[in-house]
């Protein structure tokens, strides 16, 4: 129809919570160019999850082509958006003529420590390691050797996947996790946990919890609860090779090496202390060394800060004071003192780290109400005008490098289950982006 209008809005990522609010915008009958900085779209659903977890992949597959295959909806994948070396600027986009610029874009950027020795090779960021065993280049290009003996600094669901991979795909003696507070403070999912049972080592875990019973009983805490809840759990047959052990109240002070290789951790030990209805770790002053020889720490990520968003510690600067569900989500300009009106972050982009994809996927929506609401502010226009938009700024996307259209990934996608066939493996993926790249040009 002639008379049709509509806003036009760009979404930077492509991971579940760009995706999912891609989605929403499209079935508002918003138009949508969508910008992902990896070839393939799914972001942390397509590299994050466990390796083996084919169904949970699938399913979330199948409902990213939904999404991708509605014609209100453009992709255009190996497409970054920086301050230096990316196709767009922040500034760029705004200046384009977009209603509204929605960052989805996770949390791309490193959480360290600031502890001695955490750069050194052998001791690894959990996302990184991830990325790597889930074939997302250039991780996947990379080498990540692992030694015998590994310490995961933290006891969240993404130290069972690293334990995982460690103790099923690696050549590992001992895996150890290590966590700050103790054990009544763990992060992993039960659940998730089943998937590496067969290695827990119960007789050390019991002593863990004699060591530091003290410590537990005078915050009130039971350690008698957990052992009761250990023996009444089924021993998992056959237990691995690898054996998995945990030590609680300790805090990482530095990595030790010598020649240039890990050689150990040092820890601090920790007491545990009530604050209110939480408990808190403080620092004993009495160290000790656990001997490994490589270090993984997975302790959450932080935003990317050369994106050119405003920033402060490790996230992206939102309207200040207010609430969740609302203007949160608008990105807030501490030089200026002013809202940008136009501009919204969601999913890790707006809280790293923060829960799995069905977070994401809320979060992605509900933030969406906040953009259409920005919408209805401002005038709509002619369809044939957010489509031209679109093509103006694929264009020059073009011009400055090699975007990759969705025609182009579903060609990719088909390539690698051909191979995964002739294979006889449940899946494969391109290790380079070179080698996707070459893929569609040599069908050009």
């Amino acid at each position: 129809m002639t008379d049709e209008r509509a806003h036009a809005v760009a979404v930077i990522g492509a991971g579940p919570a760009g995706l999912f609010a891609a989605r929403a915008l499209a079935a508002q009958g918003v138009r949508v160019l969508l910008l992902n900085r990896d070839i393939k779209p799914g972001g942390l659903a397509e590299y994050g999850i466990f390796l083996d977890k084919y169904k949970m992949k699938n399913g979330l597959r199948r409902q990213f082509q939904k999404i991708l295959g509605d014609p209100r909806v453009t992709y255009l994948g190996h497409v970054t958006v920086h301050t230096e070396g990316g196709a767009l600027t922040v500034s760029e986009l705004r200046a384009a003529g977009f209603d509204a610029v929605v960052f989805a874009i996770g949390a791309q950027g490193t959480k360290y420590l600031g502890i001695e020795g955490e750069r050194l090779p052998l001791a690894y960021h959990a996302k990184d390691l991830v990325y790597h065993y889930n074939c997302l280049p250039p991780f996947s290009e990379q080498p990540f050797p692992i030694g015998k003996r590994v310490a995961i600094v933290g006891v969240g669901n993404v130290m069972v996947d690293i334990a995982n991979y460690c103790i099923h795909y690696r050549d590992c003696d001992e895996v150890i996790a290590v966590a700050r507070r103790g054990p009544f403070e763990k992060a992993y999912d039960d659940r998730e946990f089943e998937d590496i049972e067969d290695a827990f080592d119960r007789e050390r875990y019991t002593r863990e919890l004699e060591r530091i019973r003290p410590r537990l009983e005078a915050v009130g805490q039971d350690p008698g609860e957990l052992l009761k809840a250990l023996a009444a759990r089924p021993s998992p047959w056959p237990p691995a090779r690898t054996r998995l052990a945990f030590r609680f109240l300790a805090s990482p002070t530095r990595v030790l090496a010598e020649g240039g290789r890990v050689v150990g951790l040092e820890i601090e030990e920790n007491r545990l202390e009530r604050r209110g209805e939480r408990v808190g770790a403080v620092g004993t002053g009495e160290r000790t060394r656990l001997a490994v020889d490589t270090v993984v720490f997975a302790v959450g990520d932080r935003v990317d800060p050369e994106v050119g968003l405003p920033y402060r510690d490790g996230l992206y600067v939102t309207t200040p004071g207010a609430s969740e569900g609302g203007p949160a989500y608008r990105v807030w300009d501490p030089d200026a003192q002013a809202r940008l009106d136009d501009v919204f972050v969601l999913g890790w982009a707006r809280r790293a780290s923060d829960g799995v994809v069905g977070r994401a996927r809320l979060d992605a929506e509900t933030g969406v109400k906040e953009v259409l609401a920005h919408l209805a502010t401002r005038p709509s226009r002619p369809a044939a005008d957010a489509e031209a938009l679109v093509a103006r700024v694929a264009e020059r996307i073009a011009q400055r490098g090699r975007p990759v259209s969705y025609a182009e990934v579903q060609r990719i996608e088909a390539t690698e289950k051909e191979r995964a066939a002739a294979d006889k493996v449940e899946e494969f993926k391109f290790p380079s982006d070179q080698e996707m790249l070459a893929l569609l040009d040599s069908a050009r």
